[in-house]
């Protein structure tokens, strides 16, 4: 990325020197965490004057030369053939689920993808017992598609059969299953153990409609809650309170889409996709972290 232009009297060559060196170093490791209070120490600066500096040089600030310099990775590696979850993880990626927005402007697939009901696709599932009973989550190359709680495994199988009725549906093997269990390790750490909810790369599929509900829930901050008349005014539509709540019901992709986050006018729970103890368990577990950090 070139650097913005600046003259000798605006900057020192020495300070310049400085942020070209910290900016070969963000490139090299644009794929690991880069807390702007390391990148400060490793400048000799406070943070407040590394990023005023840094951005000052080269134009932009160091979070977004970072995250300009992850996303070549990416498309650097699906242009030498590797495939889409690989390049997500080797560019960094692992641990979002907005890696899409990036780069095509959106998340999720097409109405008319949805309704194929998956033909085409290849979807690896796993199951794991976790603290709010037995969970499925499913993934195709692209992201997490499906998480799902039940009874029991075949409940949850012809659950997932129904979504994706054309799909190609696996269960994970040793040679398919490492990126997948890694996510629902870190989702049962969550259920069971009061870990961060876990930040996934996800494919979402719905209508235009559904999918600007989830994204918004998505902006939704863990103990905090909304109504669903708030919901349907934070995407625009004031007016589509119903409409908004059955996008919720619609979701398939459990906690990752915090839809329990969603209450009525009263402050009522509502209903739950997956019966309302396990949202009132969500909720009451978030609101306790918040209040005990």
């Amino acid at each position: 990325m070139p650097r913005a232009p600046n003259t000798a009297k605006e900057m020192d060559p020495a300070q310049v020197g400085r942020m070209e060196t910290l900016a070969a170093y963000i490139a090299e490791h644009a794929d690991e965490t880069l807390p702007l209070t390391h990148l400060a120490e490793k400048a000799g600066l406070s943070p407040f004057h590394f990023q005023r500096t840094f951005k000052a040089i080269m134009g932009v600030s160091p979070k977004a030369y970072q995250a300009a310099q992850r996303l070549a990775a990416f498309k650097s590696r699906l242009r030498d053939g590797d495939s889409v979850l690989g390049a997500t993880f080797e560019a960094g990626y692992g641990s979002t689920s907005r890696i899409y927005e990036q780069i095509d402007g959106g998340l999720g697939m097409t109405p008319s993808a949805y309704r194929a009901g998956g033909a085409g696709e290849s979807i690896i599932w796993a199951v794991r017992t976790t603290a709010l009973g037995l969970l499925m989550m499913a993934a195709t190359p692209r992201g997490v598609c499906f998480v799902e709680f039940g009874e029991s495994e075949e409940a949850l199988s012809a659950q997932l059969a129904k979504e994706f009725p054309r799909a190609d549906l696996q269960a994970a093997s040793p040679a398919t299953a490492e990126a997948l269990d890694q996510w629902m390790a870190a989702l049962d750490d969550h259920l069971s153990h009061a870990a961060p909810r876990p930040d996934l790369p996800l494919d979402l599929r719905g209508t235009a409609f559904q999918i600007k509900v989830w994204r918004f829930l998505l902006s939704v901050k863990s103990g905090d809650v909304v109504s669903y008349g708030e919901l349907a005014k934070g995407i625009g539509a004031p007016k589509a309170v119903r409409a908004a709540a059955s996008a919720c019901a619609a979701n398939r992709v459990a906690v990752l889409i915090p839809c329990h986050r969603a209450l009525r006018a009263d402050g009522g729970l509502g209903g739950y996709r997956w019966g309302l103890a396990r949202k009132r368990a969500l909720l009451d577990s978030e609101r306790g972290r918040r209040a005990n950090p």
